[in-house]
């Protein structure tokens, strides 16, 4: 494993600029997640350090060095796509081997067999290496093309929306196995995604991507509690942020045009009437929709609330985050 630094890549395409100026250290043994919507600049920065495309400035440095005039292959990266990426009519066993019999690595076969059951096993795939590909559930095709990035043990995995293709559920259990094989390796991560869920429950740094820019870089508590606007607090939260004019409650300091809300951080009881318009029972909490005026925003009450549509509550502000006209913290 190794630490990655980007010195102020930028990249073009033709009149379109992906990337600017961007500047961000992976620790090594870190688990960063780039988040942004599409279009941000996320899958670029992944093809750059990938060696797939190159910076038109700046530099790139895996374990001190400078990689720009190395080869992808040099360069010691794996990238795990949003596409499975496997061969069907090969095994899981052949599929997991492959890379390792490439010209480059060409490892002997006795330690490919031992590397590929190793691999399987932290997959938990061990009990499919001679099913093929296609006899293979989404899920389970997944786990493989992160095997095959596994197997190669790189300085440094880069992982572009391998889940996003799952259902609900897949990606939810595969986010815990990630993580777990991430504390297993003690490996480094590079992992992009337009969800927040992803980026709040795995990673242990969080860069935030706007048209390119890195407008944020931080542990994912430090960017939900303190963002530095309200485009990087919009990314973080499930419910999102509420964003109310600033006059919308009392008490807002000079200069701020919009205040943002968690919806933890509503207090009911006193305050500002507030009517509920519809109520959502999740189980372990309920969300509650309410309308302040012409504003609507959502909060959150006990499980078992006996609360109706309809009722009116107080509410006030908690912790609230303040921003300019240009959306920038204040």
């Amino acid at each position: 494993m190794a630490e990655v630094i980007l010195q102020g890549l930028t990249k073009s395409f033709g009149a379109t600029r992906a990337l600017r100026d961007v500047t961000m250290t992976i620790p090594d043994g870190a688990f960063v997640v780039l988040l942004g919507p599409t279009g941000a600049g996320k899958t670029t920065t992944l093809r750059l350090i990938a060696g797939l495309d190159r910076p038109d400035s700046g530099d790139i440095r895996i374990g001190g060095h400078s990689v720009l005039s190395d080869t992808p292959a040099q360069r010691d990266v794996a990238m795990v796509f949003q596409q499975y990426s496997l061969y069907p009519h090969l095994t899981v066993r052949e599929n997991l081997a492959f890379p390792l019999r490439s010209p480059m690595i060409a490892m002997p076969e006795a330690q490919i067999t031992q590397r590929v059951k190793e691999v399987a096993e932290v997959l938990r795939i061990p009990h499919k290496l001679d099913n093929k590909a296609t006899a293979l559930s989404g899920g389970e095709m997944q786990r493989v093309s992160i095997g095959r990035a596994l197997v190669r043990n790189p300085r440094i995995y880069l992982m572009d929306e391998p889940l996003s293709s799952l259902d609900a559920k897949l990606r939810a259990d595969l986010r815990i196995e990630l993580k777990r094989i991430h504390n297993d390796l003690n490996a480094t991560f590079l992992y992009v995604t337009h969800d927040q869920i992803e980026a709040m429950t795995m990673a242990s740094h969080v860069g935030v991507l706007d048209h390119g820019k890195l407008v944020q870089f931080g542990i994912p508590r430090e960017i939900y509690e303190n963002p530095v606007s309200t485009y990087v607090a919009s990314r973080l939260g499930q419910p999102h942020i509420n964003l109310l004019p600033a006059d919308a409650f009392p008490g807002a300091p000079p200069g701020a045009a919009t205040i943002g809300l968690r919806p933890e951080h509503i207090d009911i009881g006193e305050g500002q009437p507030a009517t509920i318009r519809r109520i959502e029972h999740l189980g372990d909490q309920t969300r509650l929709h309410l309308a302040l005026g012409p504003h609507a925003l959502v909060t959150l009450t006990e499980p078992h609330s006996a609360l109706t549509p309809g009722q009116t509550l107080n509410i006030r502000p908690l912790n609230p985050l303040w921003f300019d006209a240009a959306g920038n913290r204040i």
